[in-house]
């Protein structure tokens, strides 16, 4: 695997907390090979949305958050890696190889960012807005200098124009019968592994006051939250200069890093996707940045009240169902 065999168990340890990384509808679409030449990531076509993922865009992107969620993990067990995205232009699975090397140090600061992937919650409510923006928004954008992702928070007077974007996806979507049958499958209330879980949707009341996010099936809550009369977080969009598979996977990573750096931060976040899944709505998007780019996913940013309970953890598959050792040779 590298000069240096890191165990089976470690890699074991940060592949189940990697997992853990954001993915359209929690559809998990990789898998991680181990042989003796490293360790790889493939995207899964078999869980790509093919109704609300046509190119397969956003599974690239949950395969970025799942590789810097990984090497956040490796990083906190003591290993540096050496990433090579797309190593093999004949493999279109083939997202990543990756090889390691010890860690002479962990510090605090990886520890606190190991911890944020199993505090992170994909937050669907109401949220407050969150203190002290400026200062958020200067760290959160040296967490991503040098990334494939540009980094825009979306001014207060252009989020009508994001909720008019959020309804134009409604409509164009209304008779699309394969997108609603894909939607209900995957918040079904019967799944244990993958998928939404009806404790993480809204009522009907509760979509109400957030006015940029995705139509969900309805489903039945008392009222929670009743003290946030309106959704007031920020709402930020990582864009990439041009719209490869390079830039989807590039976005991904830094998508990683902005929820973690949030989560560090005692931020709620909630990651919006349906605003470029449609190029009429992308478009919109696209004019509301300070520069000419592409929208890859964007972000809500904000404060759930600190007395809350928090919401049960999303389940994840087995790690047998995505991680596989081959023998050497």
């Amino acid at each position: 695997m590298s000069d240096t065999m890191v165990p089976a168990e470690v890699i074991k340890d940060a592949v189940t907390l990697a997992c853990r990384a954001p993915s359209l509808h929690n559809s998990q679409p990789w898998r991680w090979v181990a042989d003796d030449r490293g360790l790889h990531l493939f995207v899964d076509p078999n869980r790509v949305m093919y109704s609300a993922d046509r190119r397969g865009r956003e599974a690239i992107i949950s395969c970025g958050a799942m590789l810097d969620h990984f090497r956040v993990a490796m990083r906190a067990a003591g290993w540096r890696t050496h990433v090579k995205r797309f190593p093999d232009p004949t493999d279109r699975h083939l997202v990543s190889s990756v090889d390691f090397i010890p860690a002479d140090t962990v510090t605090d600061a990886v520890r606190r960012r190991a911890d944020a992937i199993l505090l992170r919650r994909t937050d669907r409510l109401p949220l407050a807005a969150p203190p002290d923006w400026e200062s958020l928004e200067s760290v959160l954008r040296m967490a991503l200098d040098n990334g494939v992702a540009h980094l825009d928070a979306i001014r207060d007077a252009d989020v009508p124009q994001l909720a008019e974007a959020s309804q134009l996806t409604d409509a164009l979507r209304l008779y699309d019968a394969a997108y609603h049958n894909e939607l209900h499958w995957w918040t079904a209330p019967f799944e244990e592994r993958e998928g939404i879980p009806h404790s993480s949707l809204v009522s009907a009341a509760e979509t109400e006051r957030v006015r940029v996010g995705r139509t969900f099936p309805v489903v039945r809550h008392a009222e929670r939250r009743p003290g946030i009369g309106e959704d007031l977080s920020q709402v930020v969009v990582l864009s990439t200069d041009g719209d490869t598979r390079e830039d989807a996977l590039g976005s991904g990573e830094m998508l990683s890093r902005l929820l973690l750096e949030c989560t560090t931060a005692g931020m709620a976040t909630c990651t919006i996707t349906h605003l470029t899944e449609m190029a009429a709505s992308r478009h919109i998007v696209a004019t509301l940045l300070d520069r000419t780019g592409f929208p890859q996913v964007l972000v809500r940013v904000g404060v759930a009240p600190s007395m809350e309970q928090a919401p049960p953890a999303t389940p994840r598959r087995p790690l047998a169902d995505v991680l596989e050792f081959r023998p050497a040779g």
